[in-house]
């Protein structure tokens, strides 16, 4: 069994360098002593924040930045991309009628980084 993810959980992108948090708004939501994540909580800047540069050549960015450097790769700024939601999620437990996030989910950005999540943010409540 996973642990439930709340806001504050630590995110770690396979291309960033740098941790980040997991913001969840507490609109119609379950409150441990922070609002419970739902796999639709993956907006880029609202809920997932930057992971400090970025080193992944399909950002256009970091391609351009690359290119000008003669080929030497030159991490730019993050600034995730997120379409999909998490998954797998919990598939028996609801949040705000969306399945509910366990710590082994995982959210793909568009530039080829895997989301993973770090730490829960919480250690008590256990979901499937």
């Amino acid at each position: 069994m996973g642990q439930l993810v709340c806001g504050g959980a630590s995110l770690q992108c396979s291309f960033g360098v740098a941790p980040s948090t997991l913001m969840v708004l507490p609109v119609n939501r379950v409150m441990t002593s922070l609002p419970i994540a739902n796999i639709m909580d993956n907006k880029p800047l609202v809920n997932i924040l930057p992971f400090g540069m970025c080193n992944s050549m399909a950002n256009p960015t970091v391609a351009a930045a690359t290119a000008a450097a003669l080929g030497v790769l030159t991490p730019m700024p993050c600034v995730p991309v997120t379409a999909a939601p998490w998954v797998p999620g919990s598939p028996t437990v609801l949040v705000g009628n969306m399945p509910a996030l366990n710590n082994q989910s995982k959210c793909m950005c568009n530039w080829g980084g895997a989301i993973q999540i770090v730490n829960p943010g919480q250690m008590t409540i256990q979901v499937p």
